[in-house]
């Protein structure tokens, strides 16, 4: 292992140490880095380690053996925040005891919050924004170099000039995933503005990258082993759009199902307004396609989704999900939602909790509001509790447990492929994937047998939780 990988799972994320070697071990800097946050912030994490490995530095697996520690925040919603200002305490207090001499937050807080980060945690060493972190070679070398700042050099110290930074094909890139699956990044920004989001005031409109280059970094990943793509966007569905091009992501869809030791394609953060029939009746012919909808709803009270200034209403939700259980027949459905926004009541609440009940999704994530400022909800009253809002938070997601645990159990006697994902580094025990469950969000299939990690198997499934299944491979 050579990085230390936050995520909502608080999982560590193994690596190979070979990737690591520099041509200068006994005088190359020494760097660890702590990735929190979403999937699309840990490609920032690899698109990181990839220059700070081209350009000589050694990566540590433990920060404790590190010369500079790069914390690459997440400042989506208060949780988030607290998650990263704490990540950054704790390995400030390497610089009073240890090795470490720099200390660099990255990423969303950074872009979001720069200046107050600087003045409030004399632990930092410099920030570094959303569309600067590919310079982060030269900064750390930079600093390492320099003798203690004064107080104006320190404040000097934001590398903040742009928040949007396209990676390519080419850009130097050490994945952390394993090596048979990886995340590719399609566009970065959003265009919507949904009023409970800042996203967009650090991370920019919508900027697509160019098609011929996402193919490019597909086969590069083929030709490394990958065999599931995951693409990833703050809206998928919008790719192109910035360019005027509607027709972009199935044109993309088409290229990368074309590449040969491709398997698998996910699609994850499909907004709902813009799932179109198209996608729908290419997902269900083009065997490569997964089986499988991220789409973030929110809520179904239509008060309550005009407040968030979604696109949309209940109506058209419902439509949708008939639509898309019509068009890919044994899909799986995962959404996310958030209880405890401003003028939400018992009865809209009441509203969602049936909702949910009726339209059995696969799995849900949960948050509760988080008030933020630079949105235009902050300018509502939290009127919620946040006692309140907890309860909500746990009283659907037990109500989605059940329902998971039914959906699972009726896959029970069923014989499915898997995707081995290996052993678990706890238990041992041998562990795959459905093409309905996305890695690290969704469950996994405990199997009894043997095969190779990142190989595909038959598994008839024997037992079933709430979150995972249980299988034996069958030949």
């Amino acid at each position: 292992m050579i990085i230390v990988s936050g995520g909502p799972d608080g999982r560590n994320t193994p690596m190979d140490e070979s990737k690591t070697k520099t041509l200068d071990e006994a005088n190359a800097i020494r760097v660890g880095l702590i990735s929190l946050g979403c999937p699309k912030n840990q490609v920032d994490s690899e698109v990181m380690l990839g220059g700070l490995l081209e350009k000589g530095f050694r990566l540590e697996a433990r920060p404790e053996d590190a010369d500079v520690i790069i914390i690459n925040t997440c400042g989506f919603v208060d949780t988030a925040k607290q998650e990263s200002i704490d990540t950054i305490l704790q390995y400030g207090r390497l610089k009073k005891r240890g090795r470490c001499r720099v200390l660099i937050a990255s990423g969303c807080l950074a872009q979001r919050y720069p200046d107050e980060l600087m003045k409030s945690l004399p632990e930092l060493d410099a920030v570094v924004g959303t569309g600067d972190f590919p310079k982060i070679a030269e900064i750390c070398g930079r600093l390492v170099e320099q003798s203690a700042p004064s107080k104006s050099e320190r404040s000097s110290r934001r590398y903040i000039e742009s928040p949007t930074f396209l990676y390519q094909a080419e850009s130097p890139r050490l994945r952390i995933s394993p090596r048979h699956w990886a995340y590719v990044k399609i566009s970065e920004g959003c265009n919507y503005r949904c009023s409970f989001c800042a996203i967009p005031n650090f991370r920019g409109d919508l900027a697509s990258r160019p098609e011929a280059d996402i193919v490019e970094e597909v086969r590069r990943l083929a030709g490394d082993g990958v065999r599931e793509i995951n693409l990833i966007a703050q809206s998928l569905t919008s790719f192109g759009w910035d360019r005027r091009d509607r027709g972009g992501l199935l044109r993309l869809l088409d290229r990368i199902s074309g590449v040969a030791e491709i398997e698998w394609i996910r699609l994850y953060y499909t907004y709902p307004t813009d799932l179109t029939d198209e996608l729908l009746d290419r997902m269900a012919v083009d065997p490569k396609i997964c089986s499988y909808v991220d789409i973030p709803l929110q809520h179904i009270n239509d008060d309550i989704l005009k407040r968030m200034n979604r696109k949309g209403d209940g109506r058209l939700i419902r439509d949708l999900l008939s639509r898309i259980r019509a068009k890919v027949p044994g899909v799986a459905v995962r959404s996310t939602f958030i209880v405890g926004f401003p003028g939400e009541t018992d009865a809209a609440f009441e509203e969602l909790c049936g909702f949910v009940e009726e339209a059995e999704f696969d799995r849900i994530g949960v948050f509760a509001y988080s008030h933020e400022e630079g949105t235009s909800a902050f300018s509502m009253r939290d009127d919620v509790p946040a006692k309140v809002k907890s309860e909500r938070q746990s009283a659907l997601l037990n109500l989605q447990a059940e329902i998971s645990l039914e959906i699972n159990r009726a896959r029970v006697g069923s014989l499915r492929k898997v995707l081995v994902e290996g052993h678990d580094a706890e238990t041992g025990e041998l562990q795959g994937r459905l093409e309905g469950q996305a890695p690290e969000i969704d469950g996994v299939v405990i199997l009894e047998g043997d095969a190779e990690t990142g190989s595909f198997v038959n598994a008839e499934i024997t037992d079933a939780t709430e979150v995972d299944l249980i299988g034996r491979i069958v030949p």
